[in-house]
């Protein structure tokens, strides 16, 4: 089978899928779409894995096993569904090469940091004792983040004003307005001085760039900013770091 009947589809909407090797029943990719996009993959050319794995099971004179997870959704469903069955597998299990759209939003999260996220209390400037920047780590966070994954993408590489940094030794990291960890900062280095497991930079790029190093605040300072709010405090769309 490579295609739906018209009628399937106008029944289907949006809808979310998942390859599997047709003997294991692993799966190894998952996807979302609407009409026949859930055949697509089958005439794939490309050097994918995805593609690399397909050819590999029909070489065995076999087809993936194809399976619908979900159906009738719109599309902003099917990316929530999406998300979630790619942090459920885990990346590393799939041929995927992203985890889905928006998955540290509707991806897998424990629960007490997600009511963190829904319940908790908001920062005013007057709450800071001590001179702080705010990183935001929207584009780079994951649910499920290792503490040394997050210091990574917390600690470099930024774009900002040298003379405003300086002597600033508290970085929060900062997800969807919520501070989700402190660092006490030893020192604010051009961009590539040290390793980063993260990321790298151009050497270009370094000469516009900080980066810091340091290590997770004591627990009084953790108590005072860890899982509180503070999306207050900078404008929407506002460029990060920022100090406080």
């Amino acid at each position: 089978m490579d295609k739906f009947s018209p009628k399937t589809i106008e029944a289907l909407g949006y809808y979310v899928y998942i390859y599997s090797d047709p003997v294991t029943k692993v799966p190894f990719y998952v996807g979302k779409g609407k009409g026949n996009r859930a055949f697509a993959h089958l005439h794939d050319g490309s050097e994918s894995d995805k593609a690399h794995k397909i050819a590999e099971i029909q070489a065995r004179g076999r087809q993936p096993l194809i399976e619908i997870l979900a159906f009738g959704l719109d599309e902003k469903a099917a990316y929530k569904v999406e998300a979630a069955a790619i942090d459920l597998l885990g990346l590393k299990n799939l041929t995927n090469k992203q985890a889905g759209h928006e998955s540290s939003l509707y991806g897998r999260i424990e629960v007490s940091e997600l009511d963190a996220r829904f319940d908790h209390g908001e920062l005013t400037e007057s709450d800071f004792l001590e001179d702080a920047v705010l990183v935001k780590v929207n584009q780079l966070y994951r649910n499920g983040m290792s503490d040394f994954e997050l210091y990574e993408v917390t600690r470099g590489f930024w774009r900002v004003d040298k003379s405003k940094i300086e002597g600033i030794h508290l970085a929060l990291a900062v997800y969807d307005g919520m501070v989700l960890e402190a660092y006490e900062i030893a020192a604010w280095l051009p961009a590539g001085s040290g390793m980063c497991a993260a990321r790298s930079v151009s050497q270009a790029e370094s000469a516009h760039r900080m980066e810091f190093v340091g290590r997770v605040a004591d627990q009084c300072i953790r108590d005072r900013y860890v899982g509180k709010g503070v999306s207050g405090l900078y404008a929407p769309g506002a460029q990060i770091p920022s100090a406080m």
